[in-house]
Order: C-alpha cells, then structure tokens, then sequence
C-alpha cells in the first residue's frame, strides 16, 4: 500500500535537493575575502544617513497586521460566493455573522485611531 507513496516521497526529496544544492555549491566554490568595505552598512550605495538597525514605530506594525486581518475576509468571501447555491440560507446568516464581526472589529479600531497615522 505504501509503494504508491513513492514518486511522491522521491518528488519531494529531488526538490529539496534542487534547492539545497545551489546553496552548498555557492557556498563551497564562493570565494571567501570579506574585508572592512564588504562588511560595512550601505543604502543604494551612499553611507547610511541614520543607524541602520534603527526601530520601526508600532503603528507601523499595527497598520500591517491590521491590513492582514481585514485581507483576510476576501480570502474567506470568494470560496463563500461561489457555493453559496449549496450552503444555503445557513451560509448566508453565518457570512453575514463574520462580516458583522470584522465591522464591529473595524469600526472599534477606528475609534481607538489604530488606522491614524500623525
């Protein structure tokens, strides 16, 4: 039973090895001559004009994830839209249940002023 596995198994072990082997290779017959001016910190070619290890400001952060939740409802709305034949009266009252929560989400975000950025 498990022979069927096989290609699959060999698949995944010649795909693993597509991608390792460059990296070995690169690494093996790379030259190594690191020096001070490789080593440095650049941006686009000029020196830096502040520390380049600097902090990003949380609203930065709190924009992205806030970007990544609400992206998410069109990921969940699209495979809803197109069985909503099959699922019926009960899937359209659990979407609008969902949309109804990331709403009452987005609106508690904007009042917050999450989204406002001085």
């Amino acid at each position: 039973m498990l022979e069927g596995y096989l290609p699959i198994l060999l698949f995944i072990i010649i795909g693993i090895g597509f991608g390792v082997m460059p990296l070995i290779a690169g690494f093996i017959i790379g030259p190594h001559r690191p020096d001070a001016e490789k080593r440095s910190s650049y941006e686009c070619g000029f020196e830096p004009f502040e520390d380049t290890h600097g902090k990003f400001d949380v609203r930065y952060y709190l924009v992205a994830i806030l970007f990544i939740i609400f992206d998410l409802e069109i990921a969940f709305l699209f495979p809803w839209a197109i069985v909503l034949d099959d699922i019926g009266v009960f899937g359209l009252l659990a979407m609008f249940l969902f949309l109804a929560i990331l709403v009452v989400g987005f609106i508690y975000e904007w009042k917050k002023g999450a989204l406002e950025w001085e």
